[in-house]
């Protein structure tokens, strides 16, 4: 952590080459919440089920038009395979999909700030400057975020109402604070989310130095005050941490798939100050990761897999990746 922060390296990780784009097989999905109407897009499994759902979640940098997972993989094209309906939740930069304590503000004066691009990265993704410095205010700035009420209430019963979706076993995942997010969902709504997986995860939030490192970053992504979401080491704070709440998904028994990679890149990274940054985060991703794993393991659970790639840094090649080795494990535990 003091090697990265000083050299300006954001945990919000850096973007992948972006592979895909708007996929036409989905449709937007609009729900109204405290926050406002947030839009969702859909993707129909292919035999026409309803009752096998996956929500995918994006990660510091989530735009407001479409989700990473859309923009840069063609993950959503084999789940639908598999027979599974995917949700993705647009929008929600920095907000680690929970409910803050109120909004995101600064001395009691509103910040502006960007929502970014796809990517995760101040640094190549096409972002016009510092989120505390650029851009508009609005969701999460104008009001407060409640992300964890918009999905496990509103978008959950109006995915049932409205598509005849089951609102129960359902199946979560998510990359970098998606993939934290995606824990905590299952932890705290265990009949929604019977499977939960995380990619480069940050699972041990109360560690030394990683309230400071988030703070950071969620500046730079989009300007927002770590301190609205939830104050330090407070309740909230300890909720929303999986290293804490370990012992929730054990007794859950919810099946879990989490990996990070080993921050050393492939050939096909190249040599650049982007890759440079994804090592590092994924450094730190690898070792709150290793501490879930060893936390589970002292409480003798055995409903993960855990995945430790050889190669593997912060971007979306790796999280894609990761996604077509977990479909098998996932497609068996839902619905």
């Amino acid at each position: 952590m003091a090697i990265l922060l000083p050299l300006g390296v954001s945990v919000t990780g850096p973007a992948g080459q972006a592979s895909a784009a708007f996929n036409p097989d989905g449709f937007d999905f609009w729900v109204d919440s405290s926050m406002g109407p947030i839009k969702n897009r859909v993707f129909r499994a292919a035999d026409g089920n309803t009752r096998r759902v996956v929500y995918a979640l994006d990660g510091m940098r989530a735009r407001p038009d479409l989700s990473g997972w859309e923009v840069d993989t063609e993950v959503v094209r084999e789940l639908t395979k598999w027979n599974m309906n995917v949700v993705m939740p647009v929008g929600g930069p920095s907000s680690f999909y929970a409910d803050w304590l109120g909004p995101s503000n600064f001395f009691g004066l509103g910040s502006s700030g960007s929502s970014g691009s796809a990517g995760l990265s101040s640094s190549g993704s096409g972002d016009s400057g510092s989120g505390l410095l650029s851009g508009s205010a609005g969701l999460g700035k104008s009001n407060t975020y409640k992300w964890e009420t918009f999905l496990t209430q509103d978008l959950r019963f109006a995915l049932r109402d409205r598509l005849g979706f089951n609102p129960n076993g359902n199946a979560v995942f998510g990359l970098s604070m998606g993939g934290s997010a995606a824990l905590t969902l299952a932890a705290y709504h265990p009949d929604q989310f019977r499977y939960a997986g995380s990619y480069s995860g940050y699972l041990n939030i109360s560690a030394p130095g990683m309230r400071e490192a988030l703070r950071v970053a969620m500046l730079d992504a989009g300007g927002f005050n770590i301190d609205a979401m939830a104050p330090p080491w407070g309740p909230q704070w300890l909720r929303m941490d999986p290293f804490v709440f370990a012992p929730r998904l054990k007794a859950n028994n919810t099946r879990l798939w989490v990996s990070a990679g080993s921050a050393l890149p492939s050939a096909k990274d190249g040599l650049s100050f982007n890759t440079f940054n994804a090592m590092g985060l994924e450094a730190l991703a690898l070792a709150n990761t290793r501490a879930f794993q060893v936390r589970m393991l002292s409480l003798g659970a055995n409903n993960a897999t855990y995945d430790f790639p050889a190669v593997g840094v912060h971007n979306w090649t790796y999280w894609a990746d990761e996604v077509y080795r977990m479909i098998p494990d996932m497609s068996a535990n839902i619905g």
